[in-house]
């Protein structure tokens, strides 16, 4: 059984002001071919812009004057998204993959439970590895202990992993989860 926790973290967009938009009475300029064209009022760097068919797009608001720079604003935020993209496209997302087993695991199912555990840790994934002790199994507390550690032996004979959480009872349940090292 596969347990997933995937969250989507969505990267904040930048924001960039261009034209009327910016706030600043005076901004420092760049022009179209990066070069410095000095400290000026924002109504000016606009009309120097203008003159040019482009825009007035602040690119640095953090700073004292904010610095500005003459340049197509559709095409300059088409290529930031891009960018954006191409950066989410590449990224990978370190999911927990869980791996359930029981204290009357037969042989069979533990090999296709280490292969699946190890095919996760070669993606990239973390595991967890957990046994659920239902009515009187709870008294087999040591027994669940020795299957797991078992387990995570068997996978290190595959794979080099490192513990992320030991083995440990939590209620019902003997936990750890393994990373790839």
């Amino acid at each position: 059984m596969r347990i997933s926790h995937k969250r989507k973290k969505e990267e904040p967009k930048k924001i960039y002001f261009f034209n009327e938009g910016i706030t600043a009475p005076k901004v420092l300029l760049l022009g179209s071919d990066n070069g410095n064209l000095g400290v000026m009022s924002t109504g000016e760097a606009i009309r120097l812009a203008r003159e040019q068919e482009m825009d007035l797009v602040e690119i640095n608001p953090k700073i004292d004057p904010p610095v500005c720079k003459i340049m197509n604003f559709g095409q300059f935020r088409y290529q930031q998204e891009k960018e954006m993209r191409l950066r989410k496209a590449h990224q990978h997302v370190v999911d927990t993959k869980g791996v359930r087993l029981s204290l009357r695991i037969g042989k069979h199912d533990m090999d296709i439970r280490r292969d699946q555990a190890v095919e996760f840790l070669n993606e990239g994934d973390k595991v967890k590895v957990e046994i659920m002790l239902r009515g009187r199994e709870n008294q087999q507390t040591a027994m669940a202990f020795d299957i797991v550690k078992n387990f995570i032996n068997d996978v290190i004979s595959l794979v080099p992993v490192r513990y992320e959480q030991n083995v440990e009872r939590q209620g019902n349940k003997i936990t750890a989860i393994i990373v790839k090292s």
